[in-house]
């Protein structure tokens, strides 16, 4: 696991002026996954565009977290479904 890859928590924190308490709740609804390095807590780089929209969300939108929760349910389903679509439009073409 490379340190370059992941992030401290309260970095991310500090950045984007939220509370760890909020990234924590995320973590507790599976909404994003934080690790463990040492002493520190770390999330992946891969993950901060998911990060920002959850902030967006909460503190711009003040969507709380079990709105962000079906939020981010039902855009997994769209995505997984524009998917199938796809797929069938490449199988059986016009």
């Amino acid at each position: 696991m490379e340190r370059s890859e992941w992030i401290a928590i309260s970095d991310c924190c500090t950045h984007y002026n939220i509370e760890i308490s909020f990234v924590d709740s995320l973590q507790d609804y599976g909404l994003i996954e934080i690790t463990r390095i040492q002493e520190s807590k770390y999330i992946h780089e891969d993950r901060l565009p998911a990060l920002e929209r959850f902030i967006r969300l909460h503190y711009d939108l003040n969507i709380n977290l079990e709105g962000i929760d079906v939020i981010t349910q039902l855009v997994q389903q769209v995505e997984q479904l524009q998917h199938e679509i796809a797929l069938l439009k490449s199988q059986f073409p016009r």
